[in-house]
């Protein structure tokens, strides 16, 4: 069993054996994986646990304090090795269940299991003559530190006729890639994310009003969350209404919500460990003011045109520049920028109101892993090392453009603190993209009538 619903081991081992099968073209060896350790709070108190992303990728196993290790010889079939805690009726009493060696090798589908009390001791037979160990170089000191202990005890029994690995390799380009193209399951379980993300942001529309506070509304989400079966945000939520909307990575979300304001969302639930990552902006009182409508149907606007650039065979940076070409030429069509559209993008005005990106890959991680640069770009070709990468059908990336106008010099007063970012999900398909977090209202119309529609059923009741 598993604390996630979506559990199939024939999952996991089909992405060990996809792994093994590039780690086998680079020469073999052992790759190993550890899911992460609890993390105290303070005292006595511990922060919910949550595995390493590339860990539970590769095993579906929920647990702290484990290992993968995926040995694949130069020849012949590899095999998959867990070491995680033991069975301890007295610690279960405390902590609630553990699955232990014996039946966490039979759950997860592996060929072998053992107490991670033995993880040290193991590695040396493991690792004996293998070619080379990879390792995700850099963000586990405390593996790497206990494998250069065992490559120390190896390289002293050389007169035994036992090598060591001869070289440390990074593991993390390779799972990179793996995890850009997401499988069916993937799929399916980041839709069932989106779908308890649009439900609370249209909850959240339908609790705001001016008086209360932007935590009120924090809380709704929250709790609409946990309502439908997702285990936490996929990251600190952003309630920020009025001049705060301007502030990218606000997070205070203390501030009483204005008549006349704005109020942007920026929050998604994690589910089985996958993310979605939505941003609605709406007006606190329900309706729009004339100047926070024309900036918004500018940031729409270029957010249609970003979509309609997802698409296979296009580059990563095509959806934010068609993002980028409607922005300016909206804030020039607002007077905000005084100049021809080519000045704007060339000169980079636009980036006083607009200096994010459009898009960053979604997966396990709202920043996923993946590179945004073309793997395959050579200057021989003709195409720049820096040149980003093509999309293709499978990955899943965010459409997110924005307009932050801060009060200064040429800004008139009626567009002061209007802060809009309008994010979706989308997943790259064989003909375009599939944007599956549509159920949030976003056009002008769609935001009126929810919040005009809660309001009339509101009045009703009371």
């Amino acid at each position: 069993m598993s604390r996630y619903p979506t559990h199939n081991p024939l999952i996991y081992a089909k992405r060990r054996e996809q792994l093994a099968r590039r780690l086998k073209k680079m020469g073999g060896g052992v790759a190993l994986v550890q899911s992460g350790m609890e993390v105290m709070r303070n005292r006595d108190a511990d922060y919910a646990f949550r595995s390493d992303s590339y860990f539970y990728y590769l095993t579906g196993f929920p647990e702290p304090e484990a290992c993968l290790a995926l040995v694949v010889p130069p020849s012949g079939d590899s095999r998959a090795v867990l070491f995680c805690r033991d069975k301890n009726e007295e610690r279960e009493i405390w902590e609630g269940f553990r699955f232990g060696p014996k039946a966490a090798q039979s759950a997860f589908g592996m060929h072998e299991a053992y107490s991670i009390e033995d993880l040290e001791e193991h590695l040396i037979d493991t690792l004996a003559n293998q070619p080379a160990v990879f390792l995700r170089l850099g963000e586990d000191e405390s593996l790497e530190a206990a494998v250069a202990d065992v490559l120390k005890t190896l390289r002293g029994k050389a007169r035994m006729g036992i090598s060591a690995p001869h070289a440390v390799l990074d593991l993390s380009h390779s799972l990179d890639e793996m995890r850009l193209i997401k499988d069916k399951t993937e799929i399916d379980i980041m839709r069932r994310a989106a779908t308890i993300s649009a439900q609370a942001h249209i909850a959240a529309m339908q609790v705001c009003q001016p008086g209360k506070f932007e935590f009120e509304v924090e809380a709704e989400l929250l709790y609409q969350f946990r309502k439908n079966g997702s285990e936490a945000p996929a990251y600190g939520s952003i309630v920020a209404s009025g001049a705060n909307a301007c502030v990218l990575h606000y997070r205070s979300n203390d501030a009483k919500m204005r008549d006349g304001d704005l109020l942007l969302i920026d929050a998604g639930c994690e589910l089985d460990c996958y993310a979605s990552d939505i941003t609605r902006t709406f007006p606190v009182n329900g309706q729009f003011s004339k100047a926070q409508q024309a900036v918004y149907e500018v940031v729409l606007n270029a957010q249609y045109a970003a979509i309609d650039a997802t698409k296979p065979g296009a580059r990563f940076n095509d959806p934010h520049d068609a993002a980028v070409k409607v922005l300016a030429q909206g804030l020039i069509d607002l007077k905000l920028l005084k100049m021809g559209l080519n000045e704007a993008l060339e000169s980079g005005a636009y980036k006083r109101f607009y200096m994010h990106r459009t898009s960053h890959w979604l997966g396990m991680d709202v920043h996923d892993c993946g590179s945004y640069r073309d793997p395959a770009a050579k200057p021989e070709d003709g195409v720049a090392p820096h040149t980003s990468r093509k999309l293709e059908a499978g990955m899943v990336l965010t459409i997110e453009p924005g307009l932050y106008i801060r009060p200064g010099k040429g800004v008139p007063k009626q567009f002061e603190n209007i802060g809009i970012r309008i994010e979706d999900d989308a997943l790259v398909t064989q003909k375009g993209c599939d944007i599956y977090t549509a159920d949030a209202p976003k056009t002008v119309a769609e935001i009126h009538a929810t919040m005009k529609a809660h309001k009339k059923t509101s009045s009703k009741a009371a």
